[in-house]
């Protein structure tokens, strides 16, 4: 078995590196270019369907449950009639920072494959692990998919309550905290946070009394500001 594939690879090798008889330089040259923006091309349209909504609902997975979840939320129906899809929340716009991200899901199909999260059921256990590796990512690239529509230098402080005026002055233009630090329950529902790590929920000069007014637990504050995102 080996050796057939070892002298495949070996007769293939002797086509390529073989010197051309038939075509000049130029020809060569300009068809490896041609072919060159054929693929080019080709990657780049396959990218883009793989970046749509459509695509990041096809399976039965994600349809039944975050999309479900995300309906009924402010970035799917709002006053402004402006919508942000499953690639805005979850895939950087530069391109590099995009190539990455995609090679970060590929393992998503491997799951779908194996049936991960085929049913409410499992998907439900595993909600909270789930969520913490987004967290995670969220929290290392400091929001970048937040910050495809979401720029603090934009932000009117006059126009939001004086409670979110002062986090974002506060935490969010000194750099001291991310989006996601606060914004946890913004587009799906939080997982059971009652056993969940301290590292996990919000700065706790979030939650101080002066933020609050009171010092609730890390469920309650999530619920919270995921609430006041949706009013």
């Amino acid at each position: 078995m080996w050796r057939r594939i070892k002298a495949a690879c070996h007769w293939a090798w002797r086509i390529f590196a073989r010197p051309s008889v038939h075509f000049g330089l130029g020809f060569l040259t300009l068809g490896g270019f041609v072919g060159g923006v054929v693929f080019w091309g080709a990657f780049n349209t396959a990218l883009e369907v793989t970046n749509t909504e459509a695509f990041c609902i096809s399976c039965h997975e994600m349809e039944a449950n975050p999309y479900e979840e995300l309906t009924r939320t402010v970035h799917f129906s709002n006053r402004s009639g402006v919508r942000a899809s499953c690639p805005d929340c979850h895939v950087p716009h530069n391109w590099t920072d995009k190539i990455a991200r995609k090679m970060q899901a590929s393992k998503e199909v491997w799951g779908h494959i194996f049936g991960t999260i085929d049913t409410r059921r499992k998907f439900l256990d595993h909600r909270l692990e789930l969520a913490k590796h987004e967290w995670a990512r969220l929290k290392a690239n400091d929001s970048l998919e937040c910050r495809n529509c979401h720029s603090e230098a934009a932000m009117d402080f006059g126009k939001q309550t004086d409670r979110a005026a002062d986090i974002h002055r506060r935490f969010l233009i000194s750099g001291e905290a991310t989006c996601i630090d606060c914004h946890k329950g913004i587009a799906h529902q939080l997982p059971n946070m009652e056993n969940v790590e301290p590292g996990w929920i919000a700065p706790a000069e979030m939650r101080s009394s002066k933020a609050h007014g009171s010092d609730p637990d890390a469920e309650s504050v999530l619920r919270y500001l995921a609430s006041l995102d949706r009013n």
